[in-house]
């Protein structure tokens, strides 16, 4: 039997958390204030991302979902046809994911908003998008010194991103005048 060699986790946690608070409190208020508009304006909301983000979009579309937004996840079998009234909101730390630049490019041929939290703005994704949340996360393979991250590969991007829609929630929760016990009724009772 070998011991367990133990870690430094509130070294790590910690190491984290500054992350975490260097990269949010450069997000523009103005920008999430336009994604929430642009949100309560829609018939629809779409979300989609690839990978981890894609993890993070899911999360935000349940939310939206509690609270009792017509909201889809891009590539279930339940997802219905995007149209002129719609948003489709876009998570991707390059805004260079080909399959999502494709939607973007779609939706907008189709008349529809499109959105997206991204750390590279003038990517094709962020050029696309009317409205674009810009994270100051380091991403896969950065270059960029000013964004360096402890932790691998998208994690910083994705961790704020979580952080970013559910902040992004709380907004609407306020907007709208609702609170987490009436977003719990719309919560699945199925399980």
């Amino acid at each position: 039997m070998t011991s367990a060699k133990s870690v430094n986790l509130s070294g790590y946690t910690d190491a984290v958390i500054r992350e975490l608070q260097h990269t949010l409190r450069q997000v523009s208020d103005e920008s999430a204030g336009q994604l929430v508009e642009r949100i309560l304006q829609a018939q629809k909301v779409f979300v989609a991302g690839a990978g981890r983000s894609g993890l993070m979009m899911k999360a935000f579309a349940m939310r939206l979902m509690h609270l009792g937004l017509q909201v889809y996840v891009v590539g279930e079998t339940v997802t219905p046809g995007l149209g002129r009234d719609d948003l489709l909101i876009i998570g991707s730390g390059s805004g260079e994911t080909k399959s999502l630049a494709g939607m973007a490019a779609k939706a907008r041929s189709l008349g529809a908003s499109v959105a997206s939290v991204t750390v590279n703005p003038k990517s094709t994704i962020g050029q696309l998008s009317e409205t674009v949340i810009e994270l100051r996360a380091a991403v896969k393979d950065s270059s960029n010194p000013e964004k360096t991250t402890i932790q691998p590969m998208g994690s910083l991007f994705e961790q704020s991103l979580l952080l970013v829609l559910d902040s992004i929630i709380l907004s609407i929760m306020e907007r709208k005048g609702t609170d987490g016990s009436t977003m719990f009724g719309q919560h699945a009772n199925l399980e």
